[in-house]
């Protein structure tokens, strides 16, 4: 049974940006010649925005927290092994993500989702000081952690 599930989709914006790569491919495909050019361009247009979709849809991490457990992308720990859980916002979470940032962490954070949470690991022999996780419910988030860690 799972706590708690979210995936870190990318934003609306993210997919018009990537979008771009249309009119770019356009651009460099259509000096060949007048239709050839535009029609070559236009497909190696589509098949690039739709790899780059598919790579932004599947390719994004999921959190997930079942009793006893917490997984975010491929890493996984028990959850007793959580220690204290800090909700960031605004610039609070800039900075966690940027000049605060520990380079042993383990980083979960995407940049079209703002809050970002941070949970201690309280494991004497994991060199890994804290999980920083990017999250659209950091609350839900802290909360199902709480919950696992009183189901172990």
């Amino acid at each position: 049974m799972t706590h708690y599930r979210e995936r870190l989709s990318p934003a609306l914006w993210v997919f018009l940006a990537t979008a771009l790569v249309l009119p770019a491919s356009i651009i460099i495909f259509a000096p060949l010649s007048t239709v050839p050019g535009v029609l070559l361009g236009t497909v190696v247009g589509v098949v690039l925005y739709a790899g780059m979709i598919g790579l932004l849809l599947f390719g994004a991490p999921v959190i997930e927290v079942s009793p006893g457990q917490v997984r975010v992308g491929r890493a996984t720990i028990p959850s007793g092994l959580i220690g204290e859980c800090t909700v960031y916002t605004g610039d609070a979470a800039t900075a966690q993500r940027g000049r605060l940032l520990d380079a042993r962490a383990y980083l979960a954070i995407r940049g079209w989702i703002k809050p970002v949470v941070k949970m201690t690991i309280a494991d004497p022999q994991d060199p890994t000081p804290y999980w920083l996780v990017s999250t659209r419910r950091p609350g839900d988030l802290i909360d199902a952690v709480t919950a696992s860690q009183r189901a172990q």
